[in-house]
């Protein structure tokens, strides 16, 4: 049998990918990991801005089918708060938006770039954008995100996440003709029910007659044996022939014995930051046709704010609305280590300093945190995740998902490592099974 540490989404869709059978350990007493939905109060949320899309058109229509009919198309209402005003997403996109002196700025150092070739992040953005376009949005948001020196990030992870705005496009943004960036996400897809939750409780059900799925599992032994692996939670024991890990390699790490020190220091090097996610139950809004909002100010705590109840009706009672602050921390952030009350009081006042609602307008609040939540591409990452692999497939360990392979992935990247390791895996026992 094969054995899945973490029922997140990619162990559940590496479960449903997999021809044989299999068994997911899931420490939480609800699988998804990170693809998850909480609800307080008649107000649910999700824990982050999941949404469905891909430039693999075939590989959405999957992640589409295992949705069924429970599933709608909507369209981006994306918007960046910058000098107390929306601006169109992505920022260059939206220069028409800003004044005349920004737009200036933004279009003659985009047009007039003589940044040289890149060796880091910080310069990378120089480079693509120019000196405007870089100083007013795409710096101070990077930097809120990542909370690292972005001359310390390396580039190998941007390019098919951030595409270089075609010159044509800056000039007609800049003279307030409508154009559109990121086009691959422009129009994406979500639950009609359920939240995002929805989609691995649907795995969950496609998967029921040749996967157990075991919760409240927490692996605190993970031992190489005669005939495969031995895993425990400190009570009772699993045997499995193979194992797969999506839960985080440092996680992973602290379950084994003898683990080499260079590989104790490689996983010490890799670089996460935490999330923390505050939801709000409003009973009025000022973004209410938004998705979601980008807020670059450094002196907000919070770099994305969601308003779900724009493509998700049922996530609010009647009338209502919704909104969901994230805010980036990483080890040792002294906001991190606030209490939940003191993060909830920062985030509604600087809301309501914005103009998004009045206090009074507050019916509900939660607040939810996440360890592992971003994936830093520090000049670190690399070579710690290139000796970390390596010494899980020297012990026969396959790694899978954001955390598991340390890879920052979206819903769809997650989705095809996990088609790539099913197919390996079910032509490996296709190739026993004829021998």
């Amino acid at each position: 049998m094969l054995g899945i540490l973490g029922g997140g989404f990619s162990g559940l869709s590496l479960a449903y990918l997999y021809h044989g059978e299999s068994e997911i350990l899931e420490m939480n007493d609800t699988i998804g990991g990170h693809c998850r939905s909480h609800t307080k109060d008649g107000f649910r949320y999700d824990e982050g801005g999941h949404i469905l899309f891909s430039r693999n058109q075939n590989l959405l229509q999957k992640l589409l089918d295992i949705m069924g009919p429970n599933i709608s198309q909507h369209y981006r209402m994306n918007k960046i708060w910058y000098k107390k005003r929306f601006v169109k997403y992505p920022f260059e996109n939206g220069l028409g938006d800003l004044d005349k002196d920004d737009i200036y700025d933004c279009l003659i150092n985009y047009l007039n770039n003589n940044y040289p070739d890149p060796t880091n992040f910080r310069e990378w953005i120089y480079y693509l954008f120019g000196k405007g376009i870089a100083e007013k949005y795409l710096i101070p948001y990077n930097e809120k995100i990542w909370k690292t020196d972005l001359t310390k990030m390396t580039i190998d992870w941007v390019g098919g996440r951030i595409p270089r705005p075609p010159k044509e496009d800056i000039v007609k943004s800049a003279l307030g003709i409508s154009t559109e960036g990121y086009t691959h996400q422009l129009n994406f897809y979500y639950p009609l029910r359920g939240g995002i939750q929805s989609l691995p409780d649907s795995l969950a059900l496609l998967i029921k007659n040749k996967c157990k799925i075991t919760s409240g599992f927490r692996v605190r032994s993970v031992r190489k044996i005669r005939d495969g692996w031995a895993v425990s939670n400190g009570y009772e024991t699993r045997h499995y022939e193979k194992l797969i890990c999506t839960i985080p390699v440092q996680e992973l790490l602290k379950c084994m014995e003898a683990v080499p020190s260079e590989v104790i220091d490689g996983a010490n090097r890799l670089h996460y930051n935490s999330s923390v996610f505050v939801m709000l139950g409003l009973k009025d809004c000022l973004a209410k046709d938004i998705t979601s909002v980008y807020f670059p100010d450094p002196s907000l705590p919070f770099h994305r704010v969601g308003f779900p109840h724009s493509y998700d009706p049922e996530c609010v009672p009647k009338n209502n609305f919704i909104a969901v602050a994230e805010i980036s921390c990483p080890k040792g952030d002294g906001r991190w280590l606030w209490s939940d009350e003191e993060i909830l009081n920062e985030v509604i006042n600087r809301l309501v300093q914005n103009g998004y609602f009045c206090n009074s307008d507050v019916i509900t609040s939660d607040l939810t945190r996440e360890k592992y939540s971003y994936v830093v591409y520090d000049t670190n990452h690399k070579t710690s995740a290139k000796t970390i692999r390596s010494y899980a497939e020297e012990s026969g360990i396959e790694l899978l998902g954001r955390f598991g392979q340390f890879e920052y992935w979206n819903l769809d990247q997650c989705f095809e490592s996990a088609a790539k390791l099913a197919e390996k895996l079910n032509s490996n026992a296709s190739r026993m099974n004829l021998e």
